[in-house]
């Protein structure tokens, strides 16, 4: 599925790109520069100035060398000027971002260097959740209803006024599940606000705010899109499925929803709109919505490609994937352009399970992973973490070990093994080195 831009926006035409700046390819970012490759497209990389060390200090997920080592690499260190300059002299012709915390300096750089990027009147938009949900609801899109503030105060006098529960509060550039919380009250929501404000985000930052949300109840999916010159294309839609820890909401498993249901037209209607909002022209999204009573209403949008889907599987069980789409229209524009950018479809049932430490447990090993090798729709296994580190409690997407990955033509069977997996993880899978 693909469509233009707003008429609000010019479509500015784009050549190819032969050589990418990938901001912070961390994670799933690092399979991009070889994405970028098998379409003829070479890269240099940048390493913004506050990356996610979560990110940044995960072990090679591909289970190879990915060669980025062997990549040019600039360091930002808050010249942009001099960034800028840097890549100019390298014939930069393009900048992406790698992770979410490459999103502003990759806007920013392209504005600089003048390549094709993404709207700048609000580029802020696209990492503050308040500004996020601000920019799509004067476009006339459904939002949460919400507020932005870093006084406990002001948060209850505006859960009193909305007048239900639970609320969502988090921090205004939150990532994952990162300090997103539950509350069913004014006592959890003060010491909510106290915890965030006095934390930092991911990538360092101080939480000088918070965000807090009415709960939308509904089915929440997400939706995967590369953009070339307004032109948007839509690669998969992902349902989630999401079990409490605490008062925290974290991941249990997520599945491609076939292309087909009537859900996905919905949903994509609903994700353009909010990308022409966002002014994402050029790039990969990642478009988090719960369907609601009131239709398609926004949890978030990433202007990335998704965090954590191993590419290669990706394309194995659904024909294509984010990451091959982006390096195609990077490297044939008018492909994208006319709607000719591979369409994904599910050749088999597949689930990405969320590991979950139900417990701290010993160093982690992957050696303890058999019986998970073991079982009968097995696909694929990443740990996150390096070897040996002793595991805490999962809470959240980064106290999480890794995930795996079940496939097969018959659901009832990756469901069985899911179930099979979460038995392992409440026996001894993660208590301590196996002898």
């Amino acid at each position: 599925m693909s469509a233009r831009s707003s008429p609000a926006y010019a479509v500015r035409a784009t050549g190819p790109a032969t050589l990418v700046a990938v901001v912070d390819a961390d994670g799933m970012g690092a399979f991009l520069p070889g994405a970028l490759a098998h379409e003829g497209v070479r890269s240099v990389l940048v390493r913004s100035d506050a990356p996610n060390p979560h990110l940044a200090n995960q072990p090679d997920l591909s289970g190879h060398s990915n060669g980025l080592d062997r990549l040019p690499e600039v360091t930002h260190r808050g010249d942009l000027t001099a960034t800028a300059d840097a890549l100019r002299r390298f014939g930069v012709d393009r900048v992406v971002a790698g992770a979410e915390s490459g999103v502003l300096l990759a806007d920013a750089l392209s504005a600089e260097l003048g390549t094709p990027g993404h709207g700048m009147s609000r580029p802020t938009a696209r990492r503050d959740k308040y500004e996020m949900a601000c920019a799509v609801r004067e476009a006339g899109q459904s939002t949460a209803a919400c507020l932005a503030t870093d006084s406990a105060d002001e948060v209850i006098a505006w859960a009193r006024g909305h007048g239900r529960w639970p609320l969502v509060l988090k921090p205004l550039a939150s990532a994952g599940t990162d300090n997103v919380l539950f509350c069913r009250s004014e006592a959890q929501l003060r010491a909510g606000v106290a915890a965030i404000t006095a934390g930092r985000d991911r990538y360092g930052g101080r939480n000088r705010a918070v965000l807090v949300q009415e709960h939308l109840a509904g089915e929440e999916y997400f939706v995967n899109t590369v953009s070339s010159g307004g032109v948007h294309h839509v690669v998969e839609v992902w349902r989630y499925h999401k079990r409490p820890v605490g008062d925290r909401p974290m991941y249990d498993h997520e599945e491609p929803v076939p292309p087909d249901d009537p859900v996905v037209g919905v949903l994509s209607a609903y994700t353009l709109r909010v990308l022409d909002a966002l002014e994402i022209r050029n790039g990969a999204a990642h478009t988090e919505v719960i369907t609601t009573g009131r239709g398609p209403v926004l949890v978030e949008c990433a202007a990335r490609h998704g965090g954590s889907h191993t590419p290669s599987v990706v394309s194995r069980f659904l024909g294509t994937d984010q990451l091959a789409c982006l390096a195609r229209a990077l490297a044939h524009p008018e492909e994208a352009a006319r709607g000719r950018l591979p369409r994904y479809g599910p050749r088999a049932h597949l689930r990405y399970v969320t590991l979950r430490s139900p417990r701290a447990g010993g160093p982690l090993s992957a050696g303890r992973f058999a019986p998970v090798r073991a079982l009968g729709t097995f696909v694929e296994l990443a740990l996150t973490m390096p070897e040996g580190t002793v595991l805490p409690r999962t809470t959240d997407l980064a106290s999480s070990p890794g995930y795996v990955y079940l496939g097969s033509a018959d659901p009832a069977r990756v469901a069985a093994d899911h179930r099979r997996l979460r038995a392992l993880e409440r026996g001894d899978l993660y208590d301590g080195p196996r002898r």
